[in-house]
């Protein structure tokens, strides 16, 4: 089942604690209006546009499922914006106090605001992009990584982190015991690598830090994120059969990576122009289901 509803972050139509997973990428701050009343982004300072944010993610929480059972589970993966932080409005960051050239850390911002709201703030995961913006500075290196955040509604949640492993090498695991050795003297080379290879799997629990590149798209959306930013968030997060959320649906990214790995998807978004047009060339998947809600 596919459903995207013309409806406010801030006012989720969807039931309580019906949703296993969400995934999803909040409008930047400062950086663009799409022209739609009610959009988050456009707020006078960070402070306001994190605070908008701690609303929309108590709607998820009350959407997602509580921990316990066999599919119980509460995992949120969200993208911590940090993106041209430098050309937000002068007046905007005066209000915070923040001066002109200063980083303002809206991604962390909005992890710690989540953290004091009642979230367990479980990873951060950096996606360094290979392939990033050019920015004319030279004064501070070329910006080429995002935040992702790792949150969960209560301590206990669904995570399956064998269904994300990464590939291993034993000669890796033996550089690093060389280096112990080095360290701290003794043979833990000779003592640890016949265990080490007995253990080997060819597999290891996934890093915190993740080589995506952007992907380019045709569609007329300005801020789509890879498929494969996506991808791991809604395995580790969810099975085959749950229902996955992104109450920022956009151009239906983490819909289209949750359909092809048998979830079911709810998104809403403001902008229906992306509902009616992008998303629905997108998400080619039957039944396709759209409904106006009001975006107030």
């Amino acid at each position: 089942m596919t459903l995207i509803t013309n409806s406010n972050a801030l006012h989720l139509p969807i039931a309580s604690k019906s949703v296993q997973c969400c995934v999803t990428s909040p409008p930047y701050y400062g950086l663009r209006d799409y022209g739609v009343d009610g959009q988050i982004g456009l707020e006078q300072s960070p402070d306001e546009y994190v605070s908008q944010l701690v609303s929309v993610f108590r709607e998820v929480r009350s959407v997602l499922k509580d921990a316990g059972g066999s599919r119980g589970g509460n995992s949120d993966f969200i993208t911590g914006h940090g993106k041209n932080e430098s050309i937000i409005d002068r007046s905007k960051r005066n209000s915070s106090g923040v001066k002109t050239k200063d980083l303002i850390g809206i991604p962390w911002m909005i992890a710690f605001a989540l953290r004091a709201d009642g979230w367990y703030l479980r990873s951060d995961i950096i996606w360094s992009k290979p392939n990033p913006m050019p920015e004319s500075v030279s004064d501070r290196p070329t910006k080429s990584h995002e935040y992702l955040f790792l949150l969960s509604k209560s301590a206990q949640y669904y995570y399956d982190s064998d269904a994300i492993k990464e590939p291993d090498h034993p000669d890796g695991r033996k550089q690093t015991l060389r280096l112990q050795t080095n360290r701290y003297g003794g043979d833990l080379l000779n003592s640890f690598q016949d265990n080490e290879h007995k253990r080997f799997s060819g597999s290891r629990n996934k890093r915190s830090v993740w080589s995506i590149p952007t992907q380019p798209t045709s569609y007329a959306h300005f801020a789509t994120y890879p498929e494969k930013l996506v991808e791991p968030c809604i395995l580790a997060g969810s099975r085959p059969g749950d229902y996955v959320l992104d109450p920022f649906s956009g151009s239906g990214t983490t819909g289209r990576v949750a359909i092809r790995h048998g979830r079911k998807y709810i998104g809403c978004e403001l902008n229906f122009d992306y509902i009616s047009d992008i998303s629905k060339r997108r998400l080619t998947v039957q039944p396709y289901l759209s409904f106006h809600t009001g975006s107030k």
